[in-house]
């Protein structure tokens, strides 16, 4: 059967028939996404203090100055209650999402067990499983088995050059759909380690390779035409559920920031409000000159705290957003 599109062929050049998920600097993706967050805001908060200490034994900073010590912590209090007031604001905002009416809920829930159905018909299983990294799981070894028949639909086409490009592609969609049915295969993996493999996965550039190859061939039979139409509908699946898997994880996330904010912003108010009644007496400070670098050193560190969670939660959300940020195989720029 002949191929009748090729308007994806024009003026594009020939895409990239491989590509590895797995070539990000890994130091990097921990910072940004894989790693914990409360544990990232642990480790720059003893940085911080560690840094404090040590500009202070250098002469550089001084804690004996009682007049731009409380102006630093007046400043301190201020902020601290406006990232409080923020968190309020974003708790408004989700709380905007899940208050729904039965119509909109009853369409929500209709779209959620359609895309269910859609799994298990492309699947062949009898049940969509429940967990996130089971449904990757499912979605993985569905498209890993659709490019293997892609790639059995044309071991014997005539044209040896379109042979080795299909071929090739097919390899690369496999390894990539065992390397996600690993990563979440592994023990102790979570809902965001499954979404985290998700925006790994680079569904667009399978999409618009599926489709380039299928609409340069100069003939398809009708196998192939069947394994193209299967592959690339398992691969609008994977991103679905990549999309789905995000918008909950996000409502999860800003709602354990919230949380995270309360824990530790009133804390900071008071840490900021006990600089001030240290160096509050109209002589030298209330406590030690010896002990005074180390005890306002960990109060200022408490003060940041909230900040410091501010940053490595909205890093790790920007960073998801801005890599799903498009829907179907569109390049805007490289996902980082």
């Amino acid at each position: 059967m002949a191929s009748s599109g090729s308007s994806d062929t024009g003026a594009q050049s020939e895409p990239r028939l491989e590509h590895d998920p797995r070539s990000r600097n890994r130091l990097i993706e921990w910072l940004v996404v894989d790693g914990s967050r409360l544990l990232l805001t642990i480790i720059i908060s003893v940085g911080l203090f560690g840094l404090l200490l040590i500009l202070n034994a250098l002469g550089v900073i001084g804690f004996t100055d009682q007049g731009s010590v409380t102006r630093m912590a007046s400043g301190m209090i201020a902020g601290s209650l406006s990232l409080v007031t923020l968190v309020v604001s974003v708790n408004q905002l989700i709380l905007s999402q899940e208050f729904s009416p039965v119509g909109k809920h009853r369409d929500q829930f209709s779209s959620v067990m359609q895309f269910r159905q859609d799994i298990e018909q492309q699947a062949d299983i009898p049940r969509t499983p429940m967990e996130p990294t089971r449904v990757l799981s499912v979605l993985a070894d569905t498209i890993g088995t659709n490019a293997s028949r892609l790639a059995e639909s044309v071991a014997d086409s005539p044209n040896a050059a379109y042979r080795q490009q299909v071929t090739q592609y097919a390899q690369s969609v496999e390894d990539n759909a065992q390397w996600v049915d690993q990563s979440v295969d592994e023990p102790q993996t979570n809902a965001f380690d499954a979404l985290s493999v998700a925006i790994a996965y680079d569904d667009g550039w399978q999409l618009s390779t599926a489709r380039y190859l299928r609409n340069s061939a100069p003939a398809l039979s009708a196998e192939t035409e069947t394994a193209f139409d299967d592959l690339i509908e398992s691969t609008r699946l994977f991103s679905s559920a990549q999309e789905h898997f995000k918008t909950v994880y996000l409502q999860r996330e800003l709602t354990r920031f919230s949380q995270l904010i309360i824990y530790t912003g009133v804390p900071a108010v008071f840490a900021a409000v006990f600089i001030i009644l240290i160096h509050g007496g109209l002589g030298t400070p209330a406590i030690s000159a010896a002990a005074l670098p180390s005890v306002v050193s960990l109060l200022v560190t408490l003060v940041f705290v909230p900040l410091v969670l501010l940053a490595v939660f909205i890093l790790r959300t920007a960073t998801i957003i801005r890599r799903t940020a498009t829907v179907g195989p569109m390049l805007l720029g490289e996902r980082r």
